[in-house]
């Protein structure tokens, strides 16, 4: 019998991961049943209205369920985790998957987690056993791990990490990162029609920048950091600037509004998009001199390509790196002298031999070969905790 396949996915950067999984399980046609529930921000105009990049991508979306968000702060994100969370139980309840697959830590994430508890589903989880202390989403995911049946992990040592939190040991996969699987024997574009397509020139010193609300601060000081990186970014004369925006979440609407501002001053040498798209953001990473920001791409997908990391604050604290990552502190003239390090000849070619500690073959297929074999029932629900 074919098993049916739950991805719900709540926005653009985490169905970019979901991709090659989505591929590889439509592609099974034998065994497996896809469903795709979009919710979150891939219905919000600001954000891009990404739930098409999904069907651009040649598939169907099999419930979608807006979640939409009124605020940019807790009472706001807690509002939209209530109506999601009230209308992904609807979803699964009339498409009743045999086990819906979720990835990462966000609040979209943890709502579906939760649906799923009270509907009975299992759940397989990706990116578990991470820290990032940085930021809410830190606990969010150890959140989802516990409402979890079945985990995918990065790395040997979060594998390890989610057995210590009580997961029977063999329900726990060690795959690699999925957003690796998306670069392997992949046809990037050209410089060319980069250029074209963003209508903005590309140059060795052209930097790739997208900053998250570290949310696990106050909203003053998690817009003085941004702050601090766009005064850092003044002092780079020569440096242009692409700029996404970042996910939904607390004190996202203010940061828009400051890149909105700065970037519409500097239109010589920035631009800023709300959304790049899987296919744009990979190709970028081939051309661009260096990934800036405190995003999670910077540590996992940016290595493979031999490209510098500058890792700003402490979202990310916590998290594996690769040498070709430069932490610095939120401060102007510490993210000035990172800039300029990863922006040098030198740490570049030191860049091109780093090893990706995430890259551990095709993450994609590997999952799809477990959800083959691996037992799915009713009684995957009822979880004992695992004492080490």
């Amino acid at each position: 019998m074919k098993r049916k396949i739950c991805i719900i996915t709540g926005g653009r950067a985490e169905w970019g991961l979901f991709y090659p999984l989505a591929k590889e399980i439509k592609r099974q046609k034998d065994s497996f049943i896809l469903q795709i529930i979009a919710t979150g921000a891939h219905f919000s105009k600001d954000y891009g209205l990404t739930y098409r990049e999904i069907e651009k991508d040649g598939f169907r979306i099999t419930r979608s369920i807006p979640m939409p968000i009124s605020q940019d702060t807790a009472e706001g994100m807690i509002k939209a985790f209530g109506l999601g969370a009230v209308g992904l139980a609807g979803a699964l309840n009339s498409t009743r998957p045999d086990l819906v697959v979720l990835l990462g830590d966000r609040f979209e994430t943890l709502a579906a987690a939760v649906a799923c508890l009270f509907e009975k589903i299992p759940i397989a989880h990706i990116h578990g056993g991470e820290l990032t202390e940085g930021s809410l989403d830190d606990s969010m995911r150890h959140a989802i791990t516990k409402l979890a049946h079945i985990h995918f992990t990065a790395h040997e040592s979060y594998k390890k990490r989610v057995i210590q939190m009580g997961e029977d040991p063999s329900k726990v996969f060690y795959v690699g990162a999925l957003a690796l699987s998306n670069i392997a024997g992949k046809k990037l574009l050209s410089k060319d029609i980069l250029e074209k397509r963003l209508r903005f020139e590309l140059g060795k010193d052209t930097i790739l920048v997208t900053f998250n609300p570290p949310t696990a601060s106050r909203r003053l000081q998690a817009e003085v950091q941004l702050k601090n990186l766009l005064y850092a970014l003044d002092e780079l004369k020569d440096v242009r600037v692409i700029f996404t925006k970042s996910s939904p979440d607390i004190y996202s609407e203010n940061f828009t509004r400051l890149l909105d501002k700065y970037v519409s001053r500097r239109k010589n040498k920035c631009i800023l998009r709300s959304s790049l798209g899987r296919e744009v953001y990979l190709s970028l990473l081939k051309y661009v001199g260096a990934v800036v920001g405190n995003s999670s791409s910077g540590l996992i997908e940016a290595p493979s390509f031999g490209i510098p990391t500058v890792d700003i604050g402490d979202r990310q604290k916590g998290r594996l790196r690769a040498r070709s990552v430069i932490n610095c502190m939120p401060e102007k003239t510490h993210i000035l002298k990172a800039v300029k390090k990863a922006l040098t000849e030198d740490f570049r070619k030191k860049c091109k031999y780093v090893k990706n500690p995430y890259d551990r073959g095709n993450a994609a297929k590997n999952m799809v070969s477990i959800l083959k074999k691996i037992h799915i029932d009713n009684s995957l629900v009822k979880k004992r905790f695992y004492d080490l």
